[in-house]
C-alpha cells in the first residue's frame, strides 16, 4: 500500500508565491474533487436503468431489490472502513483509485452477459460497487480540511456536495445514451447492458482528470497549513495536526472517543429517515392517497430533488456567515422547518400546496445531511475526517436508510399513512433536538 502513502514536499514555495501559488491551487483541487466525485453517482445506480428489462427476463422486484441492496450495504460499511484507510492515503490517488474500481466492475456488468443471469452474482457485483463508492467522501473530505479553514469550510463544503445531484442528474441520459449505442454496434449484448458501458468509460476519463487536478495537501506542495495562511484555527490552542496518524490513534483517540462524533452520528439517523421517508415514498403516496396520476408524482419528485441543490448552499452559507463556523444552530433551524412543512405536506390536497411542501422538505432537508459531514470534519483533527465522516455515514444508512425503506413500509402497511408521517415528523425534531446539542460547537470544541 505505499503508493497509497501521503507525499511530503523537500521544498518550500518562496513567501512571494504562497498567495498565488494558494489561490491557484485551492480552485485547481476543488474542481477536481467536485468533477471526481460526480463522477462517482454516475456510476452508483446504473442497475436501476437495467431492472426493467431484468423483470422481462424473470426476475421479481422483490429480488432485484434484494440485490439492489448491496449497493446501500456496502456503502454504509466502506465509508467508515475506507475512511480510515483514506485518512492515511494520499487523496490525489484514493479518489481516482476508487471511481476506476467502481468504473472496471461497471464494464463487467456491462460486457459479461453471464453475469446478469445470476441473482447471487449481481449482489457480489453491487456489493463491490458499493464498496468501491465508499472511496469516494473520505478522500473529499480530507481535501476540504486541509485546503479551507473553519470559517469558510461551509460554503466550500455545500457546493462541493451538489457534485452527487449534477453526477446523479447526468447518469440517465448517458445510460440512455448507452443502450442505444449497445443496441446499434453490439450485436452480442443485449441492448440494456449498455447503461453500465458508456457511463463507465465516461467515469475512467473523469478519474484520470481527477488524478491531474487533485493534490493531497498544502503542505505537499510546499506550502503552509491552511490555519496559518488564513489565520484560521479550529481550537483555541491553534494546535493543526499535521503529523499522520496511526488508525489506532484515529479510531479510539479521536473518533470512537468523541461525544461530538456520536451525537452527529446518532442524529445522522433521523435526518437520513427523514430525508429517505419523504423521498422513496413520494410517489406510492401520492398516487395511492391523493390520487395523483404517476407522471404529477414524478415531477413533484423531481422538483424536491431540485430544490435541494440552493438549499444546500444556502444552509452552507448560513453555518458559515451567520454562525460562524457553527454548525449545529443550521442544523436546528433545518430541522425545525422540515418539520413543519412535513406536516404541511400530509395535510396538503390542492397539487400547488403539495408541490410546495415538497419543494421546501428538499430545499431544507439536505442542508442537514450535509452539515451532519461538515460537522464531523470540523471536530475532529483532519487528519482523522475519514473516518469521522465515514462514521456517521454507516449510521445514516444502515440506521436511517434500512429504517426509511423497510420499517416505514411496515408502518404503513399496519397503521397506515398517518402514523408513517408522524413517525417522520417526530424524527426531524428529534434530529432537530441532537443538533440543539452541539449548538455551541465549532471545530473541535464548544464555546463557554
Amino acid at each position: 500500500m505505499n503508493f497509497l502513502k501521503p507525499p511530503i514536499s523537500q521544498t518550500k514555495v518562496p513567501q512571494a508565491k504562497v498567495d498565488s501559488t494558494y489561490r491557484r491551487l485551492r480552485w485547481q483541487v476543488f474542481i477536481g474533487i467536485f468533477i471526481g466525485y460526480a463522477g462517482y453517482y454516475l456510476l452508483r445506480n446504473n442497475f436501476s436503468i437495467a431492472m426493467p428489462q431484468l423483470m422481462h427476463e424473470g426476475f421479481t422486484k422483490s429480488q432485484l431489490g434484494w440485490a439492489f441492496s448491496a449497493v446501500s450495504i456496502a456503502y454504509g460499511f466502506s465509508k467508515f472502513v475506507m475512511g480510515t484507510v483514506s485518512d492515511r492515503s494520499n487523496a490525489r490517488i484514493f479518489l481516482p483509485l476508487g471511481l476506476i474500481l467502481t468504473a472496471v466492475i461497471n464494464l463487467f456488468f456491462g460486457l459479461v452477459p453471464i453475469l446478469t443471469k445470476s441473482l447471487g452474482v449481481m449482489f457480489v457485483l453491487l456489493f463491490l460497487i458499493g464498496w468501491a463508492e465508499g472511496m469516494g467522501w473520505p478522500p473529499s473530505g480530507r481535501v476540504l480540511t486541509h485546503w479551507f479553514s473553519i470559517s469558510e469550510r461551509g460554503g466550500w463544503t455545500s457546493v462541493w456536495n451538489v457534485a452527487h445531484n449534477v453526477g446523479g442528474a447526468f447518469m440517465a441520459p448517458l445510460a440512455t445514451a448507452g443502450i442505444a449505442f449497445a443496441a446499434a454496434h453490439f450485436a452480442g449484448l443485449k441492448p440494456f447492458t449498455g447503461a453500465f458501458i458508456i457511463p463507465a468509460i465516461v467515469g475512467i476519463v473523469i478519474a484520470l482528470i481527477a488524478y491531474s487536478l487533485i493534490r493531497d495537501t498544502p503542505e505537499s506542495m510546499g506550502l503552509p497549513p491552511i490555519e496559518v495562511y488564513r489565520n484560521d484555527y479550529p481550537n483555541q490552542e491553534h494546535k493543526i495536526y499535521e503529523e499522520e496518524l496511526t488508525t489506532k490513534e484515529i479510531l479510539f483517540k479521536y473518533v470512537l472517543n468523541n461525544k461530538w462524533v456520536w451525537l452527529i452520528a446518532f442524529a445522522n439517523i433521523f435526518v437520513y429517515f427523514v430525508r429517505y421517508g419523504v423521498e422513496n415514498w413520494a410517489p406510492a403516496y401520492l398516487t395511492e392517497v391523493k390520487h395523483i396520476t404517476l407522471a404529477a408524482s414524478s415531477n413533484s419528485y423531481f422538483l424536491y430533488e431540485i430544490a435541494g441543490i440552493p438549499g444546500t448552499i444556502f444552509a452552507g452559507w448560513v453555518s458559515d456567515k451567520i454562525f460562524h463556523g457553527r454548525r449545529g444552530p443550521a442544523g436546528f433551524v433545518f430541522m425545525l422547518v422540515v418539520s413543519v412543512f412535513v406536516l404541511l405536506y400530509w395535510q396538503a390536497n390542492s397539487m400547488i400546496m403539495i408541490n410546495f411542501s415538497l419543494i421546501m422538505i428538499g430545499f431544507l432537508i439536505y442542508g442537514p445531511v450535509m452539515l451532519i459531514g461538515l460537522q464531523a470534519l470540523d471536530s475532529v483533527p483532519k487528519k482523522a475526517v475519514g473516518t469521522a465522516a465515514g462514521l456517521t455515514g454507516l449510521f445514516g444508512y444502515l440506521f436511517g436508510s434500512v429504517a426509511a425503506n423497510a420499517i416505514m413500509g411496515m408502518i404503513v402497511d399496519h397503521f397506515g399513512w398517518s402514523v408513517g408521517f408522524i413517525t417522520i415528523f417526530v424524527s426531524a425534531l428529534l434530529a432537530a433536538g441532537i443538533f440543539a446539542l452541539t449548538w455551541n460547537l465549532r471545530g473541535q470544541e464548544a464555546s463557554k
